[in-house]
């Protein structure tokens, strides 16, 4: 059941990518495109009644805690207020310092709840969310500043997680998003084994380039070790830059069409794990 979970998870985040470029999508379009994703990752989903009501009953039980830790926040950041504005009045010190002991405190908890819904459970990367609230439009996935994005996805993944199983597949998403976060730049997981990159107006896009390819061959260097045997990994990538109010889904194609190339090339060099 666990197994099949995860693997249910890289289906769902390939389908929803795939149709994210399709203005109108209907239940048997969707149908038909998880089914073609599901064949190529050999998922058999069994029992899938179950499977559906234990993932609902989980995100269920995620939700709920958080609008319960929400809540307390909340109450909390209330009685702080009123107690600064009596202690302000009184002219309490005594009072305004636990008030100020106790804010310190509760920004420690905001920020971990920030942690809790921005970043990805597996790989303490960024998630959609994060992207969207953060550098989008929140009337629109339009951008709202300058810069350059980059897309990455890793290469022979489906090998990895054949050879070696999906627990090794999982460690090597974080080995790869550890060495991504070396750049210094918001890494997002965006799906999967798909990763974005985003670089600030500042920075060129050949700059870009020169910094990924720098990052890549580290990667390639590296020896991952699976129980006795011993493999590599390599990714590939597309940039692509954005202007403000340019549309994320136009800005993800052009990098993506930027990346087949890209892929093309470095598969001539690494031609396996």
């Amino acid at each position: 059941m666990k197994e099949n979970k995860k693997i249910l998870e890289i289906v769902s985040n390939e389908a929803k990518n795939s149709v994210e470029q399709i203005p109108v999508v209907t239940p048997s379009i969707y149908a038909s495109i998880f089914s073609e994703f599901a064949k190529k990752n050999n998922l058999k989903i069994e029992n899938e009644e179950n499977l559906s009501k234990e993932i609902i009953h989980s995100e269920c039980l995620k939700f709920t805690a958080l609008q319960e830790e929400t809540s307390k926040n909340a109450q909390t950041l209330s009685e702080n207020t009123n107690k600064a504005i009596s202690a302000i009045q009184n002219k309490d010190e005594q009072i305004l310092n636990q008030v100020l002991q106790e804010t310190q405190s509760l920004r420690h908890e905001i920020e971990k709840l920030k942690e809790s819904v921005y970043k990805d459970e597996l790989t303490h990367a960024y998630n959609r969310k994060w992207l969207h609230d953060t550098y989008l439009n929140p009337f629109g996935n339009l951008f709202v500043a300058n810069g350059t994005l980059c897309i990455i996805d890793l290469n022979y993944f489906k090998q990895v997680n054949d050879t070696h199983g999906h627990i090794i597949g999982d460690k090597v998403l974080i080995f790869l998003t550890n060495e991504l976060k070396k750049l210094k730049m918001p890494v997002i997981r965006y799906g999967g084994d798909e990763f974005i990159i985003l670089f600030s107006d500042s920075i060129s896009e050949q700059k870009a380039i020169t910094i990924l390819n720098k990052i890549r061959e580290n990667v390639i260097s590296k020896k991952l070790k699976a129980h006795n045997d011993a493999f590599r990994v390599s990714f590939s990538f597309g940039i692509a830059k954005f202007k403000k109010n340019d549309e994320l889904a136009h800005v993800i194609e052009k990098a993506d069409k930027n990346m087949y190339n890209d892929k093309m090339e470095i598969k001539k060099r690494v031609t396996g794990i």
